[in-house]
């Protein structure tokens, strides 16, 4: 009976610690594409059910997918910008398109992608996450200051709420270590929204009009159309994710003692993309592994499955209940806000820390990083700087993500793998020059 509520007290920590960043990508998604209480409440509830069967498919191992180790998968945060920017400009349809289209991808590939990882070194994921974490702040920006076009934007109440927010997290990561400091942004959530209903900032319909029980539906927000951008978009962001997802498995591995073969990484590869090809059928969203819930592993020691497997039962659970779903759309733009300076700005940390593994004595790297960088950024700041170009061209220009990404991988494949192959080749005339010469 002790260790049953032990396991149970685990897992429910495992959904505190991810359930912020759970929750916070379909509300940023779901209020930047302008989606009904009703939409919202949806996308939140079938988002938690969808993190508890990709978790369940990671951590129940099969012939073909899950790697079986304790970790948790969420929704991924590189998705953001690119979902917003898909869904702005060719609809909801077409993000669920490019989810589909890249899980198949990763699926496919899953088996050899370690021949793949030298075009994705740290120059280019480094680059590509940095440019994603750019392009969100705006986004955060004007949640912080009420949301774009509110009656309110930029009010002095708007801004406390966002700031306070934003200094209570601070203040939790300065004065608390361990299971409050990863929690941090979620208490910080949800001190804001209670100091909001006290300012009469909440209004509590959408949760009276939300129903107790729903089991996802496919396609609801119709059936997926392909684009080729926003594909192109969703495999950069699928395969950054799965060099992300294979960090934390190695951590994982050296967790639990395990030593992991090139089968079980492709098994863990497969069962995220199978997770995407379910998440887009029932409208939710890419999802990876998350590396707060490794370390919740660290501090409390136990690295059983069983608790993972009570966790993804929780949050199956809890996506099946609207109700509960329909509490977070109630939120504040302003305290989303200053939840997302924190998280976003965490995405930015996040792209320079893997660029940290970058050789900077190199003048091509540095070349590489410039470029992509520069020109992500700033096709997201001058969106109509390719207008003029053809159609067939603008697929490319008109998303600084795409834009940004594939000057990295391109450039990176010019500085980087070419002349790898012609050192090799010389290496090898010499070689046989030497042989004749003996």
């Amino acid at each position: 009976m002790k260790n049953s509520l032990k396991t149970f007290s685990l897992g429910i920590q495992h959904v505190l610690a991810m359930y912020a960043g759970a929750i916070i990508v379909p509300l940023i998604v779901g209020n930047a594409l302008g989606l009904t209480s009703e939409q919202l409440t949806y996308l939140v509830a079938i988002d938690i059910f969808m993190c508890g069967i990709a978790t369940f498919l990671q951590v129940w191992q099969s012939k073909y997918f899950g790697i079986g180790l304790p970790v948790v998968l969420g929704c991924t945060f590189t998705a953001v910008g690119p979902m917003i920017a898909i869904g702005s400009e060719y609809g909801l349809s077409s993000i669920y398109g490019a989810i589909l289209a890249s899980g198949v991808v990763v699926i496919l590939i899953a088996s050899f992608f370690g021949k793949l990882v030298r075009f994705f070194p740290p120059v280019v994921t480094g680059s590509v996450v940095t440019i994603i974490g750019i392009t969100l702040i705006p986004v955060a920006m004007n949640n912080m200051a009420g949301g774009q076009g509110s009656e309110d934007f930029g009010s002095i109440v708007n801004l406390s709420l966002a700031f306070g927010v934003l200094l209570t997290i601070v203040l939790l990561y300065r004065f608390f270590d361990g299971f409050v400091r990863s929690i941090s942004i979620l208490l910080g959530i949800v001190a804001g929204t209670i100091v909001a209903a006290f300012l009469g900032m909440i209004n509590l319909e959408p949760v009276r009009e939300a129903s107790w029980l729903q089991i996802g539906q496919p396609f609801y927000f119709g059936v997926p159309t392909f684009e080729v951008a926003p594909i192109l978009t969703m495999i950069i962001v699928a395969i950054v994710s799965m060099v992300e997802s294979t960090g934390v498995y190695f951590a994982l591995g050296d967790i639990t003692n395990r030593k992991l073969s090139k089968e079980d990484l492709a098994k863990g590869y497969r069962a995220e993309g199978l997770a995407y090809v379910i998440g887009a059928i029932f409208n939710a969203f890419p999802y990876t592994t998350y590396s707060q819930n490794v370390g919740l592993i660290q501090l409390s020691g136990v690295k059983s499955r069983s608790v993972i497997v009570i966790t993804a039962v929780m949050l199956i659970g809890l996506g099946l209940v609207p109700k509960i779903a329909a509490f977070t759309t109630i939120i504040p733009a302003s305290v989303l806000g200053g939840a997302m300076i924190a998280m976003f700005g965490m995405v930015v940390a996040y792209g320079i820390k893997m660029l940290s593994h970058v050789e900077f004595a190199s003048q091509e790297n540095l070349l590489i990083i410039a470029c992509s960088v520069g020109l992500g950024l700033g096709v997201t700041v001058v969106p109509d700087m390719f207008a003029n170009l053809p159609e067939s061209f603008k697929i490319l220009t008109n998303n600084g993500i795409v834009a940004g990404s594939l000057t990295a991988i391109i450039l990176n494949i010019i500085f980087n793998v070419i002349p790898t192959r012609q050192k090799r080749s010389s290496e090898k005339i010499d070689g046989v020059s030497q042989q004749q010469a003996s």
